[in-house]
């Protein structure tokens, strides 16, 4: 199936699963991002540092601060103020 998806199906079809990856970090406020990355080896810092980093290659000007409120949904120090847990 792949060898026949062109470039363009390939990014729409990349680009509807990084939404929904998005989606679902947003959903999961439980999930600290210290477990993800103990788990997965990144977290939504390093997904927001990607995002800005493709950007920067595609000409548009990101802060990290940008690109985590948009992989957070809101600014991070908010998310950080609602959800994060305290360090044992």
């Amino acid at each position: 199936m792949l060898e026949r998806m062109d470039d363009s199906t390939r990014t729409a079809v990349e680009a509807a699963a990084f939404r929904q990856l998005v989606q679902h970090f947003r959903a999961r406020t439980d999930v600290q991002n210290v477990d993800v990355m103990e788990l997965a080896g990144f977290c939504r810092n390093c997904l927001a540092k990607w995002y800005r980093a493709a950007a920067t290659e595609h000409g548009v000007s990101l802060t990290d601060d940008q690109a985590r409120e948009l992989v957070y949904g809101m600014p991070y120090a908010e998310w950080k103020a609602k959800y994060q847990k305290p360090n044992p």
